[in-house]
Parts: C-alpha cells; structure tokens; sequence
C-alpha cells in the first residue's frame, strides 16, 4: 500500500482480532499496519519540531521511556508534577500540530470500539529501546476521562501489562505487535497498565525500536 492509498472502508478490514480485555477495553489486532509507514513517516517529521527526550518524575527518576508530543497540548512530567501543557519546556514553543493520518486512524480504532465521535486533542508518543519498561500506572491527568484512550503499537513487539481499578488486581499479558491498537474507556477507563521490559528485538521499520502512540481527549 502507498501512502497515498485510501483508508479501509471497512473498520475492520485490516484488523486480524479483536480481544476484549474488559468491558469498554479492546485489543484490536493489526488495526493500523496497513498504515505503519505513513504513521512513522509523519512521526519522524513530529520529533523533529520536538524531540524526543526522557523526563523526570517528580520523585527525580528518570524514565526509561523517551517521549515526545503533538497536539493542542501535551503531556509533561517534572518536580512540578505530572500535566498537560500546550508548549514543549525544551523549545518554549507550541507543540507541532497532530497530524491529519493519527486523528483519523484514531477516531477509526475509538468507533470500532464502540465509542463514536472521539476526537483526540493530544498524542503522546513514546519511544522503547530494549530494557525500557513502563511501570503500572492509570491515566488520570486528562479533564475528559469519560473518553477513551488510543495505543497504537509501532516498531518490534512488547507485552502488554492489563490490570483492573485497584493496583492490586490481577494483571492480564498481551502480546502486542506492530500496527496493533488497543482502547479503554468507559467503565475501564481508569485501569491500571503497562508495558514489561522490552526484549531485544528488530522490525524492517524501526530497527530496535518500539514506538507507541497514545491518544487522549485532555482539556
């Protein structure tokens, strides 16, 4: 396929399974492979105006995980705390704007998870390299929580660390692999996930990388 192709009609012409994870919460395999390049093509264009970096949390650890944004605002973390902001610290400017193919592929995965009309106002993106893990954690810090969040996984495999309201409920491991999207919302909206530490591994795309594209309706 060429970036130049139309998207699917149908929402799940591309996906190979769709697993539900808990009520609301969906895996939707090989939802976006069909568009992988392209979604790489403009994220290297975003890292660009904001590169990618790995922040502090406010206890003074470094995360293992470097991110960046793009968006109407987008998610930092230091002393301070954890929050949204519409510029980038590292540049003091405005975050590059999201790019018309990730809204569109996300509105796409957030209907065929039965949550229509979803409209992301910001992306985080994350970038793996083997080691790097991210710990259980819910995503509380947006002012819409009733919408959903939307990972897109691109770039070598991961596995996916699916825990329920508390952090002491069991955790579920998924297998996540490039051009798979998983959404929560609803009554999962709030439940506890991660990734586990990332194997070595290499992908024709991103070589030993892994990129996860997140979506979420924040201000």
């Amino acid at each position: 396929m060429t970036h130049n192709d139309p998207m699917p009609t149908d929402l799940f012409e591309s996906t190979r399974h769709k697993i539900a994870l808990a009520p609301g919460a969906y895996l939707l395999g090989g939802f976006a492979r069909h568009a992988g390049e392209a979604l790489l093509d403009e994220l290297s264009l975003v890292s660009i105006d904001a590169p990618f970096r790995h922040l502090e949390t406010p206890g003074g650890y470094r995360m293992s995980v470097a991110m960046t944004n793009c968006g109407s605002v987008g998610w930092v973390s230091d002393r301070q705390g954890y929050r949204y902001s519409p510029t980038d610290p590292l540049s003091e400017r405005r975050w590059p704007e999201m790019p018309a193919c990730f809204s569109d592929l996300a509105r796409r995965a957030a209907l065929a998870a039965g949550f229509a009309d979803y409209r992301p106002d910001a992306c985080l993106i994350n970038r793996y390299e083997p080691g790097s893990r991210l710990t259980l954690h819910q995503d509380r810090d947006e002012a819409k929580i009733d919408a959903p969040i939307i990972s897109i996984s691109l770039g070598i495999s991961a596995t996916f660390l699916w825990g329920g309201p508390k952090r002491t409920d069991p955790v579920q491991r998924h297998p996540l692999h490039h051009g798979d999207v998983v959404v929560w919302g609803g009554p999962s909206r709030l439940n506890f996930h991660g990734i586990a530490p990332i194997v070595t591994d290499m992908h024709p795309l991103t070589g030993a990388f892994r990129y996860n594209l997140t979506f979420r309706h924040a201000m």
